[in-house]
């Protein structure tokens, strides 16, 4: 990439985020660069301007749409967790699918998840709800759709953010081996087409929400990653939070 092509990705990703000082780790700034370059994801970025412009309020903050790509690099991923859209009050969402910060009440699905973490595993419950230090152990957090509109659930569905992040998943898929995939609910299940089975270990749940009826219970999706990870000589995830 030239050094006028540079340019243009930097003005297009702060276009996009409305934010000078967004941060992509540079190793997954290289395998996005062509899908920064599309333009699906250029109407992401005229969307969200537009947006914006109107006065309406997108979550999370710009500097953090990205944060699960900044916050686990991608030579360093060893689980992937996908969730569906950000939290859509504020103050929730991180750019961490299921994780809030540490100020803001455990969402009821994420409790959920620390309950089943805790029967598994034996890890105590945390008292909060961020989930930053996964990502330091391997655990990449993504939300299929990076960003949502105050009080509107599933609001930015239709924008190109799945075309941005089936890519992801592909690429991961493609470009590394071993990985963990946890697939929780149905719309994440859809998922497991864009991934290679014969490289990856796949584990498909119920989604931890209530309204799930408690199917997620007993998925033991933890221990068997960990299991997995071990066979292959990688260290396991410490799945603490604190």
């Amino acid at each position: 990439m030239g050094n006028g092509e540079t340019s243009e990705l930097k003005t297009l990703i702060r276009q996009l985020t409305n934010m000078s000082n967004v941060k992509i780790e540079p190793s997954w700034k290289a395998v996005l660069e062509s899908e920064f370059e599309q333009p699906y994801f250029q109407a992401i970025a005229q969307f969200l301007r537009s947006e914006k412009q109107q006065g309406r309020v997108i979550y999370p903050p710009g500097n953090l749409i990205f944060n699960a790509f900044d916050s686990t690099p991608f030579d360093k991923v060893k689980v992937v967790i996908l969730g569906q859209d950000p939290y859509h009050n504020p103050g929730e969402a991180m750019g961490l699918c299921f994780s809030v910060p540490g100020n803001i009440p455990r969402p009821p699905s994420l409790l959920n998840i620390y309950k089943e973490l805790n029967t598994d595993l034996q890890v105590p419950i945390a008292p909060h709800g961020d989930l930053s230090r996964w990502t330091t152990e391997g655990v990449f957090l993504l939300n299929a759709m990076l960003t949502v509109e105050h009080k509107k659930p599933q609001s930015h569905q239709a924008i190109g953010w799945q075309t941005f992040t089936d890519a992801v998943i592909h690429k991961l898929s493609g470009q590394r081996s071993g990985l963990v995939f946890m697939l929780w609910g149905n719309f994440a299940r859809k998922k497991k087409s864009l991934i290679d089975t014969q490289k990856h270990l796949v584990l498909e749940a119920a989604h931890p929400s209530p309204l799930a009826g408690g199917a997620f219970f007993g998925c033991r999706h933890f221990s068997q990653a960990n299991a997995y990870l071990q066979a292959q000589g990688i260290a396991p995830v410490n799945w603490s939070v604190d």
